[in-house]
């Protein structure tokens, strides 16, 4: 009996080593727009938001190469990301003030979250590490576009001037009249 504990008792610290030092698996799935995260502390379901069209998040396995409790981005605008996880380049989880448009595809390549559960996730990462994998592909007529109506004062500056993508509002003067400056200060009143 004794030589039956003696030879358990290292088998089982062996096994809670192994649960100590588990990392987090964190997998999105584009098809769903979802993330499954399974953790010490739980498991998790959330929504995301993955790429939009004409952008890309990229798929595979990755582990994070970066942290930061609040990233903005020099790319697009100094844009919030709160709670960053990093994982292939400039492509990060992180959270977004956009939640209501979780669940579908709405960003420039990065994961969305819902700031809430980027920051448990953030947390999780910070105490467990983490493996993430990307499966799947964005699913098709999910992409929300802004339309443009030919009477709208806010025009999108990229679709007046044929660039490829809008970055911005610019107003829309008729006539060569107005300016920006009292645009934005009546937008509606501005025909």
């Amino acid at each position: 009996m004794r030589l039956k504990l003696v030879l358990l008792a290292p088998a089982a610290l062996l096994a809670m080593i192994t649960v100590a030092f588990a990392t987090a698996n964190i997998h999105i799935d584009l098809s769903s727009q979802r993330m499954h995260v399974d953790s010490n502390s739980g498991s998790y379901d959330w929504p995301v938001s993955t790429a939009r069209a004409g952008y890309y998040t990229p798929r595979g396995s990755y582990a994070p190469t970066g942290m930061q409790l609040m990233h903005y981005s020099r790319k697009y605008h100094m844009s919030p990301m709160p709670y960053s996880i990093f994982f292939r380049g400039g492509y990060a989880i992180h959270g977004t003030y956009a939640t209501g448009a979780l669940g579908r595809p709405a960003s420039h390549g990065c994961v969305r979250l819902a700031p809430g559960n980027a920051r448990t996730l953030y947390e999780i990462v910070q105490n467990e590490g983490g493996s993430i994998s990307i499966t799947g592909a964005p699913p098709a007529g999910k992409t929300r576009f802004a339309r443009v109506h030919h009477r709208n004062p806010a025009r999108y500056a990229s679709l007046r001037h044929g660039h490829g993508h809008a970055l911005a509002y610019a107003s829309y003067r008729r006539h060569g009249h107005g300016t920006v400056r009292s645009w934005q200060s009546h937008p509606l009143n501005f025909y």
